[in-house]
């Protein structure tokens, strides 16, 4: 049954399957960023620093070393961003959801008054043909 709330619920129901496929992307770029820190760290543990040799060598290690470093900070970076953009993307989830299951209740109640409303003319319109087919018989 269509009723006056019926396009907002439809609204409603679309902008809320949005917001789920933001979450979505967002936990996805949660999982980006933490396998991208996941692997500097793999890729920090892998430099060796010479034990030996020439300064120049010695300095590109720990340019390389600090490089690493800076990555790692910078995945850490990203990883706090994301997760902010997860509990962003999950509150306006909870609040589309909210707002979805409002509508929705009103147009149950709307629902429900049509069909109480449809019922007592029912029996009315019953009433109304018992009493004409009762006076007919008299």
């Amino acid at each position: 049954m269509r009723t006056r709330f019926s396009p907002l619920v439809k609204l409603k129901k679309n902008t809320m399957q949005k917001s789920e496929r933001v979450v979505q992307k967002a936990n996805a770029d949660l999982n980006s960023a933490a396998m991208a820190l996941h692997l500097s760290y793999n890729s920090l543990e892998d430099v060796e620093a010479p034990k030996s040799g020439t300064m120049n060598e010695m300095l590109a290690s720990r340019t390389l070393l600090d490089s690493q470093r800076g990555l790692i900070e910078h995945n850490k970076e990203w990883v706090g961003f994301a997760k902010n953009q997860v509990k962003l993307a999950k509150n306006q989830l909870k609040f589309d959801m909210i707002d979805f299951e409002k509508f929705k209740y009103l147009e149950l109640q709307e629902i429900k008054k049509e069909t109480k409303k449809k019922k007592l003319q029912e029996v009315k319109d019953l009433d109304e043909i018992a009493s004409i087919t009762y006076q007919r018989k008299r």
